[in-house]
């Protein structure tokens, strides 16, 4: 199967394919569920079973990034394998509302079988080199991992919460110990041989569709509704902030899962502002309205460390005004938080217009820290 392989001179980024693209569009609906599943849900437990549900479809996303940096895309295996693996995301997706009830098997098993089945294509287009161990080990643990999420949906409540957590915490644990396995021993981050430009692009496209979901609120919410002045006010708004997002992501090379998770909720934010712009402040609107944005620009600042070794001060500044709008909150409606948010986001977005990106993933670099 060594033919399924990118044939790509070293230091060379591959280009990312219109199969990628394909399937990428299946998170568009991932985007979609999580965004109101959060709504819906809108209490401690709610986001926590989000975040968790989250946690697992970005990493199915993540996986597959990483796998298409070294298969073609173009070769008909490797697009029967996309499509598979397109299908088991679809059926992941539409598990998300009811993953915590009655559809909590259809969610564990997609995604156990879309990571084993992915990393067991690598082992054998790797067959006797040592990306194929490295895909081996990857392997083990995702089947590890496995156990527990589909041991998980059969059991309920709590009891799958917290399993589930236990199971998503040794996914993300995996690559941080070089998926270390007895006699084996670990796989160094330098086994690894990522392309940074082509990963730079495979996340600006997947920001790009959790943007488009915040989009979709904007109108969606707005086009439902009577035109009222403070209505239009919270659409202007809604979108004006979702546009500054963009433009700081256009200034840094690309997004973190971390921003992605920040977008979604501000796609629930923009729906609750727009549909009550005027209606008081509760917590848990205060919690997504300021929340959104404080999670976009802490995975945006973590990036910038992996990646030249420290925080722009635009950042932690823009933080710091996030945190101080918090006293704003108890007195202000929602329409006026959002619109403060709105305001340290466009000062920040253009603030930092004119910076060079440096260092920037769309060049090929690669971060310090890639996992």
């Amino acid at each position: 199967m060594a033919t399924v392989l990118r044939r790509r001179r070293p230091g060379e980024s591959p280009q990312v394919t219109h199969v990628e693209l394909f399937f990428d569009l299946v998170y568009v609906f991932a985007v979609t569920q999580l965004s109101h599943n959060l709504r819906d849900q809108l209490t401690a437990r709610g986001a926590l079973e989000t975040l968790v549900l989250f946690l697992a479809v970005w990493w199915a996303w993540n996986y597959t990034a990483w796998a298409t940096n070294w298969i073609d895309p173009d070769h008909a295996a490797v697009r029967l394998l996309m499509i598979g693996l397109m299908l088991l995301s679809l059926a992941m997706s539409a598990a998300i509302p009811r993953a915590f009830g009655s559809r909590g098997a259809t969610f564990a098993l997609a995604y156990v079988t879309l990571q084993v089945v992915r990393s067991g294509f690598m082992v054998v287009a790797f067959r006797g080199v040592r990306m194929g161990r490295n895909y081996a080990q990857l392997l083990a643990w995702s089947c590890i991992a496995g156990a527990a999420w589909v041991g998980g949906a059969f059991v309920h409540g709590d009891s799958r919460l917290l399993v589930w957590i236990a199971a998503i915490a040794l996914d993300y644990a995996a690559p941080l110990h070089g998926f270390a396995l007895p006699r084996l021993g670990r796989t160094p981050i330098g086994d690894w041989t990522l392309a940074g430009g082509h990963l730079a692009e495979r996340n600006q496209l997947v920001l790009l569709i959790a943007l488009g979901e915040s989009i979709l609120a904007v109108g969606a919410t707005f086009a439902g509704l009577s035109w009222r002045a403070a209505v239009v006010g919270a659409f202007v708004v809604g979108f004006v902030e979702t546009a500054s997002l963009w433009w700081i992501r256009a200034g840094y090379a690309y997004a973190h899962g971390i921003m992605v998770a920040g977008v979604i909720v501000l796609a629930v934010a923009i729906d609750l502002t727009i549909a009550q712009p005027t209606r008081e402040t509760s917590t848990r609107a205060a919690a997504v309205i300021l929340g959104s944005p404080a999670l976009y620009l802490l995975g945006n600042a973590l990036f910038k460390h992996a990646l030249i070794g420290r925080v722009p001060r635009s950042r932690l500044l823009g933080l710091l005004a996030l945190v101080l709008l918090i006293p704003v909150a108890i007195a202000a409606n929602r329409l006026v938080l959002s619109a403060a948010t709105t305001l340290v986001l466009a000062t920040l977005a253009a603030a930092t217009a004119n910076e060079p990106a440096s260092g920037s993933l769309a060049s090929g670099t690669t971060p310090r820290h890639t996992r």
